[in-house]
């Protein structure tokens, strides 16, 4: 396996990769409405917030095995403002209503603002998404994928964060040092978890 940073024409296989692994994900249910064709929707926003975000003030890291292409992708936005903090494009607002529609957007304004509430107000690095495909799966791909991240942040010397929304996917990040913090209010059917990791962190024996 090997974990590389993608660029701009990664981003359909990457987008499409998430969309599999957040598809019953309850917390993107404000952002995704149920329907037929929610996964393909998922992946519009995926990528939607990829070029808008990531791939120009972060990182967009992949990881390949040969003869299968992508397995894994984890979306980490870098230091600094929110790269979606101001106004959007025309063409990017285009792909979130293409992605979300008037329902989503509308939906998932209270748990946008309270996410930007929750982030540190230092300098950190933040996972936004990480998602393993199914061929990927129990071959420790989102652990490979997660130290790699770690280290950039831990060269850095920053802080990294994230929120989770299963117990799950937590235990993985307490692997990593991640520390529990508070619940983020505002998603419907969802609990979501911020949690921050020191530079250096690891888990206690």
């Amino acid at each position: 396996m090997h974990i590389r940073q993608a660029g701009a024409d990664d981003v359909a296989a990457s987008a499409a990769i998430l969309a599999e692994a957040f598809e019953d994900d309850p917390l993107l249910h404000d952002f995704v409405p149920d329907g037929p064709d929610r996964r393909s929707r998922l992946a519009l926003l995926f990528a939607a917030l990829m070029r808008r975000g990531a791939l120009r003030h972060g990182a967009v890291d992949v990881a390949e095995v040969p003869g299968e292409g992508i397995v894994g992708v984890a979306v980490w936005e870098g230091p600094g403002p929110a790269p979606g903090a101001g106004w959007a494009t025309p063409r990017e607002a285009c792909a979130l209503v293409r992605a979300m529609g008037v329902r989503g957007l509308v939906s998932s304004y209270p748990v946008r603002r309270a996410f930007a509430r929750h982030r540190p107000g230092r300098a950190h690095w933040y996972l936004d998404q990480i998602g393993v495909s199914a061929a990927g799966r129990g071959r420790g791909v989102g652990g490979a994928l997660l130290a790699h991240g770690l280290e950039r942040a831990d060269r850095e010397g920053l802080p990294a964060y994230l929120v989770s929304s299963t117990e799950h996917n937590r235990r993985l990040y307490r692997r990593h040092g991640f520390g529990d913090g508070e619940i983020v209010a505002g998603a419907r059917g969802a609990a979501p978890m911020a949690m921050l990791r020191e530079p250096g962190s690891v888990a206690p024996a």
